[in-house]
């Protein structure tokens, strides 16, 4: 549905993008994650034909992004960081006047327009000037725009920002219900707002790709170990030798120990391959040992775990880069 290969962007002296490529089939939502400043704003600029790349390629729908913009943008519903809206407009005559300028007749822009605001939540700013309207008002009347023609494509960039935490949920549930009939990229930089509605993304940085998959994948191939926790009554010493023992592990980190209260056990944490059995070797040797287990769990790594383990081997990859370090 879409596709973007190889495209790099400079404004005089930096570069904001380089060699940037990934897709995204139809019927799917993309997390688009990176640190302020990363290029996600710019990339999806290039792809609603905002701006154009130095070099490189985006299709969306198979059409060339330079070619046939205005193509392009019908397809398109976008939500820019900034929202493009007109203070002394109240709701409705905005929302109609990009209905309108969307090409839709009377019987669908009032079909829309119904659609739109309930699910925006607008029912109660309806008729208010938008320049009355809070942050978070403001942000949903800009994704109510996005919405209003039902295009096939939703670019969203920074979709929750200035939303309340119930406001966020809405937006979330209501992403998530577009799923399978709308493909979806939204950014952020707050990796709360991604598992929750996606488990793919892609992650940038410092203008480039990082990293491009489902997140448990992701984790694996950043964390290197899975990571199991252990709950167990009995001597921390002897756990922890025991645990060292096993074919397997790679390390063992104690948690929380007794102290002087034996019956409150001990809490570790055991790394090993992610290829091995490692909550059924733990199990097994708690079993020989007569351990009483009080925890055994695989503990996944957080998205934050894993967005800064790819974020710092990048920005070393790009260190070593700029010193000439092979």
């Amino acid at each position: 549905m879409i596709e973007v290969q190889g495209i790099t962007k400079s404004f005089g002296t930096t570069l904001a993008l380089d060699e940037v490529s990934f897709g995204i089939d139809k019927g799917e939502i993309l997390g688009f994650l990176g640190p302020n400043g990363a290029g996600k704003s710019t990339t999806m600029k290039i792809i609603t034909t905002f701006l154009a790349p130095d070099s490189g390629t985006v299709k969306v729908d198979g059409i060339d992004v330079l070619e046939q913009p205005l193509a392009v943008r019908g397809r398109i519903g976008y939500l820019p960081e900034n929202v493009p809206l007109y203070p002394d407009m109240n709701v409705q005559e905005y929302l109609t006047f990009v209905g309108r300028a969307r090409g839709l007749d009377s019987v669908h822009l009032k079909q829309r327009l119904d659609w739109c605001v309930e699910a925006c939540g607008l029912v109660t700013e309806f008729k208010k000037p938008i320049g009355d309207l809070s942050k978070g008002y403001k942000q949903r009347t800009g994704l109510a725009q996005a919405l209003i023609h039902d295009p096939d494509i939703l670019i969203l960039d920074e979709p929750t920002s200035g939303l309340d935490p119930l406001q966020i949920m809405g937006i979330r549930d209501l992403i998530k219900s577009l799923a399978g009939h709308k493909t979806i990229i939204f950014s952020t930089h707050i990796l709360q707002e991604v598992s929750p509605v996606t488990d793919r993304v892609v992650i940038i940085n410092e203008g480039g790709i990082i990293a491009d998959g489902h997140l448990d994948d992701l984790a694996r191939d950043a964390m290197g170990d899975q990571r199991v926790i252990l709950g167990v009554r009995g001597a921390p010493g002897n756990v922890e030798e025991g645990l060292r023992g096993l074919p397997g592990v790679n390390s063992v980190k104690v948690l929380d120990a007794p102290g002087l209260d034996s019956n409150r056990g001990s809490r570790l944490e055991v790394r090993g391959p992610f290829d091995g059995d490692l909550v059924g070797a733990i199990s097994g040797l708690c079993r020989e040992r007569g351990w009483e287990v009080t925890e055994l769990r695989e503990a996944m790594f957080s998205l934050e775990d894993t967005f800064i383990e790819l974020t710092r081997r990048s920005l070393g990859a790009n260190h070593s880069r700029a010193r000439g370090v092979a």
